[in-house]
């Protein structure tokens, strides 16, 4: 496969470890293992919204999502909702994250980041393992018609840096925007991180790999 002009990376879970929101979730009294469908019920809410038209900013949902799986008599929700937040500012990336943007970059690709989340949460996050260099823009929905798998979403992007969708290749490791960017008509790549099975609804990615490490070395061939 042709190497791609430019790769658009998400962000959360795809470039980011967030097992450590299972110990900030212990530490505001909720259980280790809620941190992972209090994820996917921020997801769901946010498309839910953008169906009807909103584009509602990932934290007002996320701290909301929080509130909501608090017990009534928790004493301080908002002080709980803050402490899960504020964990997004202090994770770290995968083990292969530094070196598989360097080598997607070094082999001609233009990378960007497209989250649902903020801008910042990004550029924090690549600043702090000393890769913010290796991209070219930290994109955010923030900014764009609509959260992902919109296809504004992705035309946001493409706008951004006046790459046609052919050109660029999307990479994640949720299918649902993998789907989206292909139905957008982007090529895709899915990073299985030790997941097993792609589901078979969602339109299968160009490429899939284990992580970004073997995804540039896929790309290299």
């Amino acid at each position: 496969m042709a190497r791609p002009e430019l790769v658009v990376l998400d962000v959360n879970e795809t470039l980011s470890d967030t097992a450590p929101l299972r110990e900030r979730f212990a530490e505001v009294g909720l259980a280790p293992h809620e941190a992972e469908p209090w994820f996917a019920g921020v997801l769901r809410d946010a498309f839910a919204l953008t169906v009807v038209g909103e584009n509602p900013a990932f934290a007002d949902l996320a701290a909301e999502g929080v509130r909501t799986r608090l017990p009534a008599d928790h004493p301080d929700p908002d002080g709980a909702a803050a402490a899960v937040l504020d964990a997004f500012t202090s994770l770290a990336v995968h083990a292969d994250v530094v070196d598989g943007l360097r080598a997607l970059r070094d082999g001609g690709s233009r990378l960007v980041t497209l989250s649902n989340g903020s801008a910042s949460i990004a550029e924090g996050l690549l600043e702090r393992a000393g890769a913010l260099d290796l991209v070219e823009a930290c994109l955010s929905v923030a900014d764009a018609p609509a959260w992902k798998p919109d296809a504004r979403a992705y035309a946001h992007a493409l706008a951004h840096t006046g790459v046609d969708a052919g050109d660029a290749m999307l990479v994640a490791v949720h299918p649902w925007d993998v789907d989206g960017a292909a139905r957008a008509g982007l090529r895709t790549a899915w990073l299985r991180r030790g997941v097993a099975h792609y589901p078979a609804y969602a339109r299968s990615a160009d490429v899939v790999a284990d992580d970004l490490r073997d995804l540039a070395r896929r790309l290299a061939g």
